[in-house]
C-alpha cells in the first residue's frame, strides 16, 4: 500500500505568549516569558503562586456567550485554536466534502475546573440533596473538545480525543498523520488544549513536588538544563495544526508550511511520574520517529525537547539525544520553549509541533531562556547547543518534537521542508 504524503496547511494557537500563532511565534523569538502571579484564583496559601496563564483573551470574538457558558475553559481554548487553524488553512468549506474532514485533539486532564466547581458546590450544600448543572458532564469530559469543533463546522470524518498526559496532543498529531497516510480522510484538524490552572490542578501538582516554587521571580522560574531548576511552571493554552494529504492540498492550491514525515511512540514502563533515568525509551521513541520518516540523525537540525525544567527529566532526555545522535548531537540545535510558555500539559505537543513547523519554514530556532553563566549541571554536556537565551538563525531542514507524559507515555513527531 502506497502511503499518502501529509503536509501542514494551517496553524492556530492560544498561549501564555500570545492569543494567535503569530503573536506566540514573535514572543518566542524575542525570548519572552509568559510567567506571572496567578490571577485565575487566590493562591496565597499555595506553595506555588504563579504560572503561565493565557492573557486578555476575548472569547466572545470566537464563541457566543450562550455557547461559551456550556463549555469548560479547556474546550473554549481548543475551539479557538481550531477556528484560527481552519481560517489560516484557507479551506473552502462550501465546496469541501465534510465527510472527509476529521478532528483529532489531545487533552491531558480536561474540564478539571468544571469538576472542581460542581463538586465543591455539592460538598457545601449536600444536606439539600444533589444539585448539579445539567452541563456538568458534557463540560467536563475531555472528548467534548473534538466534538465541539466538529459540530461547529459539520465535519463528519474521524473524530476523537487522545489522552496520554503531557504526550496527549503529540499522539493526536501522530494519529491524524496516520489516518491521512492511510487515506481515511483528506484533512484532519489536529491539536491539543489544556486549562488546569485552578486550585485542584495547582494543588495536585504541588502535592507531588512537581512545580517550581520560585514565587519571588516567576519569569525566571522555568530554566531547563540549568543546575538551579526546581520544577516545571504550569501553563495553559491550545495549539492547532491543519494536516492534509499532499494531493488534496495541491488540488486546492493551499499554502504549505512544512511536510509531516514521521511519528514515534513508546512506553517507559518504569514509573507513574518519573522518566527512565537513562532515557532508554526517549531514545527509542526518537529512533522510531526517524525510521518512520526515513531520515538519519544527520538530517535533523532542531529538536524541540520535552525539557520541563525538572531534575530527572532534563538529564534523561539530554542523555537520550546524545546516545542516539552521537556526534550529530553536537551539530543540531536543542531548545525548550517551555522556558517561555511554561508546561502546557496536554496542549504542549501541539504548540511545540507548531514551533517546529515554523522553525523549518523560517530557518530560525527559538531559545531556551533563563540560563545564567555558571549555572551548569555536572550531569549535562554543555557542548550540546541548548540555544540558551537568544534565538539562532540557521538552516532547519528537519525538526523533531518530543513529549513525554506521566505514566511513561512517549511520543515524537518529525517535520521537514516541503519539496515536490
Amino acid at each position: 500500500m502506497e502511503l499518502n504524503r501529509v503536509v501542514v496547511t494551517g496553524i492556530g494557537a492560544v498561549t501564555p505568549l500570545g492569543n494567535t500563532a503569530e503573536e506566540t511565534w514573535k514572543s518566542l523569538l524575542e525570548g519572552k516569558s509568559g510567567a506571572a502571579p496567578f490571577t485565575h484564583f487566590d493562591a496565597a496559601n499555595f506553595k506555588t503562586q504563579f504560572g503561565c496563564e493565557v492573557k486578555n483573551l476575548d472569547v466572545d470574538k470566537y464563541i457566543n456567550r450562550k455557547d461559551a457558558r456550556k463549555m469548560d475553559r479547556c474546550t473554549q481554548l481548543a475551539l479557538i485554536s481550531a477556528i484560527q487553524g481552519v481560517n489560516d488553512s484557507g479551506l473552502d468549506l462550501e465546496s469541501e466534502d465534510k465527510n472527509r474532514i476529521g478532528v483529532v485533539y489531545g487533552i491531558g486532564i480536561g474540564g478539571i475546573k468544571t469538576f472542581q466547581d460542581e463538586v465543591m458546590y455539592y460538598g457545601q450544600h449536600a444536606e439539600e440533596g444533589p444539585k448539579f448543572n445539567p452541563y456538568f458532564i458534557p463540560k467536563m469530559i475531555s472528548d467534548i473538545a473534538a466534538g465541539q469543533i466538529s459540530m461547529l463546522y459539520g465535519f463528519h470524518g474521524p473524530n476523537y480525543v487522545t489522552t496520554s498526559a503531557c504526550a496527549s496532543s503529540t499522539h493526536a498529531l501522530a494519529d491524524a498523520f496516520n489516518l491521512l497516510r492511510m487515506g481515511k480522510a483528506d484533512v484532519i484538524v489536529a491539536g491539543g488544549a489544556e486549562a488546569a490552572i485552578c486550585e485542584c490542578g495547582v494543588g495536585g501538582f504541588n502535592a507531588m513536588h512537581a512545580l517550581s516554587t520560585r514565587n519571588d521571580d516567576p519569569q525566571h522560574a522555568s530554566r531547563p538544563f540549568s543546575a538551579s531548576r526546581d520544577g516545571f511552571v504550569m501553563g495553559e493554552g491550545s495549539g492547532c495544526l491543519v494536516l492534509e494529504t499532499l494531493e488534496h492540498a495541491l488540488k486546492r492550491g493551499a499554502k504549505i508550511y512544512a511536510e509531516m514525515v514521521g511519528e514515534g511512540m513508546s512506553a517507559d514502563a518504569y514509573h507513574i511520574t518519573a522518566s527512565h533515568p537513562e532515557g532508554l525509551c526517549a531514545k527509542l521513541v526518537m529512533k522510531s520517529a526517524l525510521e518512520d520518516a526515513g531520515l538519519k540523525t544527520s538530517d535533523i537540525d532542531y529538536i524541540n525537547v520535552h525539557g520541563t525544567s525538572t531534575h530527572v527529566g532534563d538529564i534523561s532526555e539530554a542523555k537520550a539525544i546524545k546516545d542516539l545522535f552521537g556526534e550529530d548531537a553536537y551539530k543540531l540545535n536543542i531548545s525548550s520553549t517551555k522556558s517561555m510558555t511554561g508546561h502546557l500539559l496536554g496542549a504542549a505537543g501541539a504548540v511545540e509541533a507548531m514551533v517546529c513547523v515554523l522553525s523549518v519554514k523560517n530557518d530560525v530556532v527559538p531559545p531556551t531562556i533563563n540560563h545564567e553563566e555558571g549555572d551548569n549541571d555536572p550531569e549535562l554536556d554543555y557542548n550540546m547547543n541548548f540555544t540558551f537565551n537568544h534565538a539562532q538563525k540557521r538552516e532547519v531542514r528537519a525538526a523533531l518534537s518530543n513529549t513525554f507524559g506521566f505514566g511513561g507515555h512517549n511520543a515524537c513527531v518529525v517535520f521537514k521542508k516541503y519539496a515536490e
